[in-house]
């Protein structure tokens, strides 16, 4: 199962150079909300220094191939409200050589298990460009339901994209049977 191929660890200042290889990559960087931007190692590293002063509201987490140790992807868990009991997800399957093979449903399964079972949150909600029809298949797969639309709320590629914002709740989620863990 490729549930048991992957774990996930806090993501580390080592792992910064394969992240910002990552950012680099237009067709990757196309497909997620964010914009192209070129970002130099200095800035990379007060992005990380940032991400320890907020540790206590930011869960980031390097998915890893437990055959080699080999950073595939990141997952997050952002702007946690601890009385709400919410958080923003997003996730990324960096390496190419990764993609389409099951690890990012399997990573987000057990980012969503860490979310509800371990840190005790109830809602999930994320953003993913209209277009992304993949990443919004495999949303839907999780138990995410779309709850609405920003209109042409992104800027890409020289015209403006559409967002569904969908969430998941806790009540809504399906565990996996054994979360992956730091192997």
């Amino acid at each position: 199962m490729i549930k048991d191929d992957i774990f996930l660890r806090e993501l580390e200042r080592g792992d910064l150079s394969t992240i910002n290889a990552w950012r680099a990559d237009r067709s990757l960087v196309s497909l997620l909300g964010g914009n192209f931007r070129y970002v130099g190692r200095e800035i990379d590293d007060k992005w990380f220094d940032g991400y320890l002063g907020s540790r206590v509201n930011n869960v980031r987490l390097a998915v890893c191939l437990k055959s080699s140790r080999e950073l595939i992807g990141v997952t997050y868990l952002l702007g946690i409200d601890w009385l709400n009991r919410s958080a923003e997800f997003s996730i990324q399957i960096g390496a190419e050589s990764a993609r389409g093979r099951g690890f990012g449903e399997a990573a987000a399964r057990s980012t969503l298990a860490h979310a509800f079972v371990d840190l005790n949150l109830h809602r999930i909600a994320l953003n993913v460009l209209e277009g992304n029809a993949r990443a919004i298949s495999l949303y839907e797969k999780l138990g995410f339901r779309a709850e609405g639309l920003h209109r042409q709320a992104v800027f890409k590629d020289g015209r403006y994209l559409n967002v569904v914002c969908m969430a998941l709740l806790s009540t809504e989620f399906s565990e996996p049977s054994s979360p992956p863990d730091g192997a």
